[in-house]
């Protein structure tokens, strides 16, 4: 059954356990997931990648089939599905499996798709395409936000929010939750402000790729390093994101001596620290002692130098830098 994107919002979910969800604008499925689906299944929320689904099976299989009496009703979202899906997808609706939901999220599926086929002829599912936004859907979604929140915001200033998130409905979200935020304190927003508040869209992997390798997750940072193209003139950019994210945790670390307290520390943190930030922090500040910190600031200023010198294998210096992070031991204390 294909259901369009914008009717979802009234589409009566619980009348369809399978969903398949796929086409380029990932930020409006997390949208809908987010707006539609979670608030309803509050708990039982389990991702998988297919891969990581397909390789293990056998456990995904017992864990579906062999319901607890006191299981609520699990919400499964497969994440980057392809075809090979399709049999596990066939075999569970087949089975009539109870207190069960699952979204499928694709990439770009062609007609011919088999995954895609399916799901547009079966009764039981529901397939919706999300296509690219255009300027006048990111100027609409902006604008509904901002009225809601009942704060006067000029086309000025949303053309800058969509122009510096290059039309990206997730780094959009983003930097209108940065506003919202800093609204809570100055009901009054100004161009000034937005662009002072705002990240330019290039500084988003960076900046991912820094809390990432700070908080030691390895796959992810990885992930980041294969799936973003940045070149040699962003690797100073880098390095001053190691150090800026470093000085703000070392400045933590100090005001944890003084107050205990870290919720009331990262809330009283200037520059401010947006909500969203306020987990990775936490888990950064667990990783590493005050000495690591200082310590790892004396090895990003020093890196930063080799760079500079050493210009024709500058990327191999930093990658090395981030690698060596990922494995070297901390004693946070």
């Amino acid at each position: 059954m294909i259901i369009k994107s914008y009717e979802l919002e009234t589409f009566k979910i619980q009348n369809i356990d399978y969903f398949l969800f796929y086409g380029p604008n990932t930020g409006l499925i997390e949208e809908i997931i987010n707006k539609v689906f979670k608030p309803i299944f509050t708990k039982n929320i389990i991702n998988y990648d297919e891969g990581e689904l397909l390789d293990n099976i056998h456990s995904f299989k017992e864990m579906i089939f062999n319901k607890s009496f006191f299981d609520d009703k699990k919400f499964i979202i497969i994440n980057r599905a392809s075809n090979k899906i399709l049999n596990i997808i066939q075999e569970l609706i087949d089975s009539k499996i109870t207190d069960l939901k699952i979204i499928i999220k694709a990439g770009t599926l062609e007609k011919k798709s088999k995954l895609r086929d399916y799901f547009e002829k079966h009764k039981s599912t529901v397939i919706t395409a999300f296509y690219e936004d255009n300027y006048r859907s990111l100027q609409s979604m902006v604008q509904k936000i901002f009225k809601e929140k009942k704060i006067n915001i000029s086309n000025e200033i949303i053309n800058l929010i969509i122009e510096r998130s290059k039309g990206n409905r997730i780094n959009i979200t983003n930097e209108i939750q940065k506003i919202l935020s800093y609204t809570k304190s100055n009901n009054k927003i100004n161009l000034e402000d937005v662009l002072k508040l705002t990240n330019l869209v290039e500084n988003y992997s960076i900046s991912e790729l820094v809390d990432q390798n700070l908080v030691k997750n390895k796959k992810r940072t990885i992930n980041i390093l294969n799936e973003n193209n940045l070149n040699s003139d962003e690797n100073i950019l880098i390095i001053r994101t190691f150090l800026n994210k470093l000085k703000r945790l070392k400045k933590i670390k100090i005001d944890l001596n003084k107050n205990k307290n870290i919720d009331q520390v990262l809330s009283s943190s200037r520059p401010l620290i947006f909500w969203k930030d306020k987990d990775i922090i936490k888990q950064q500040l667990n990783k590493y002692s005050l000495s690591d910190i200082k310590l790892l600031i004396n090895k990003v200023n020093n890196l930063e130098l080799m760079i500079k010198k050493n210009n024709q294998i500058s990327d191999q210096i930093l990658n090395n830098f981030i690698l060596e992070n990922l494995i070297s031991t901390n004693n946070a204390i």
